[in-house]
């Protein structure tokens, strides 16, 4: 069992190095693009972290700290509403579409990996 002050700090440190990660994407992975990136390779993460047995220290920093901050819901969703107040409403559905199927392919992916090899 881990103490709350401890989980908070790897929760914490876990962020730190997710929000640096998903500002690297950013600089790499240009509009759109890099917000359906993170969201995706962050839900791979996310499906082998929940699959392996790798303990509740380890969840704590990578799936709740790490790939909290690398996703991006907020960014999804600015850029969605962007989309459609500019009068794209073709792209901003398309956009959510391919998130959310990106996401969920990424997560149900990293899951059966990691839960073939666990």
């Amino acid at each position: 069992m881990i103490g709350p002050l401890p989980a908070t700090a790897l929760v914490g440190v876990g962020g730190a190095f997710g929000a640096v990660a998903r500002h690297v994407v950013g600089l790499r992975v240009a509009g759109r693009r890099s917000v359906v990136t993170v969201n995706a390779l962050g839900s791979l993460a996310l499906g082998a972290v929940l699959a392996a047995p790798i303990g509740s220290a380890a969840t704590l920093f990578v799936a709740t700290g790490a790939c909290g901050a690398f996703t991006t819901f907020s960014s999804f969703a600015v850029e969605a509403v962007s989309a459609a107040t500019d009068g794209e409403t073709d792209v901003a559905v398309g956009f959510a579409a391919a998130n959310l199927a990106a996401a969920l392919v990424a997560f149900l992916a990293g899951s059966t990996l990691v839960g073939a090899v666990a």
